[in-house]
């Protein structure tokens, strides 16, 4: 029986080392694959780039867009390459406030990028544990989560993200809530059906054997061999949050006119598109598409790399 049980153990170590170093080698892999093709490389440059001037918003930035004490209306819709009354240059133009469109783009990515990086985050979260414990446990506790999975992804995500702002109101956080309750059931029913194939194997087993605690075996064993399929879908579903969110913005449903955000610069210009100021609509809505296609080719090619049939 000793033997037996020390048999086991060592089983169990040396699937934990060998799971540790094809994770090791997989990252390694999928870096590098990414950065010998130019679309991903692209991709990854562009997000590293918007990201980047976000953060450094209020450094680089002209003018702090929504300090009423920088704004003058004589400005208003002035074209790209104009001068204001007070001698500064409005790179891309101003809208009808007279606010520097550059700046006010530049303050728009840090909050289109913080309201879909923390619904994706807090998402993942809720969504992957709920995964890995219907997967687990099964019997009626995965029956009941996937169908209320089935339930909510019957419904437009929009749909349900217009009702709850409805009821709650605008703000940040309300639309932080609103986009993780659409997102959440993609990744849960993405981490479950990993997780099954993963419950299956025999280092599973052998941890099992080794009396090691539930909690040990979902984030330590299976939870490892679900990341390839749940960072593509983190991918996706974060550029989706951020067109969501421009889209609510946009419906004048999402964040408040005082918080910046690029659908709310798309609409502040859209009444002016037939009357020939093209640049407030157009200049916020291409950061929006070039962010939103810069993830999406990233996603596009984690995908292709990570799918284990690529080569068939």
């Amino acid at each position: 029986m000793t033997e037996g049980a020390n048999l086991t153990e060592v089983k169990g170590r040396s699937a934990a080392v060998t799971m540790r170093a094809g994770s090791e080698s997989s990252i390694r892999r999928v870096l590098l694959a990414l950065l010998r093709d130019r679309l991903p490389l692209f991709g990854i440059t562009v997000v590293i780039v918007l990201v980047a001037v976000a953060i450094l918003a209020p450094v680089i930035a002209p003018q702090n867009p929504y300090d009423l004490a920088q704004l003058n209306i004589m400005d208003g819709r002035l074209p790209p390459g104009s001068r204001g009354a007070n001698g500064m240059l409005y790179l891309l133009g101003t809208d009808d406030q007279g606010r520097d469109l550059l700046s006010a783009i530049l303050y728009g990515l840090r909050t289109s990028l913080l309201v879909g990086l923390s619904s994706a985050a807090i998402a993942v979260v809720i969504g992957t544990s709920l995964g890995l414990l219907g997967a687990y446990v099964g019997g009626w506790v995965d029956s009941l989560l996937m169908r209320i999975v089935d339930i909510q992804l019957s419904f437009p995500a929009i749909l349900i993200a217009l009702i709850l702002l409805a009821v709650l109101g605008q703000g940040v956080d309300k639309i932080i809530l609103a986009l993780v309750v659409t997102q959440w059931a993609y990744y849960a029913r993405t981490v479950r059906g990993s997780a099954l194939v993963v419950r299956r194997r025999t280092f599973i087993e052998a941890a099992r054997s080794m009396a090691l605690p539930d909690r040990r075996i979902l984030f330590s064993h299976i939870l490892p061999n679900c990341l390839a399929p749940l960072i593509v879908v983190v991918t996706m579903r974060v550029a989706y949050a951020i067109m969501l969110e421009a889209t609510l913005s946009f419906l004048g449903i999402g964040l408040p006119i005082t918080k910046p955000s690029l659908g709310l610069l798309i609409a502040n210009g859209y009444e002016f598109m037939l009357s020939g100021d093209y640049w407030i609509s157009f200049f916020p809505g291409l950061a929006l598409l070039l962010l939103i296609v810069a993830i999406n080719l990233i996603g596009d090619s984690l995908r292709d790399i990570l799918n284990p049939r690529q080569g068939e």
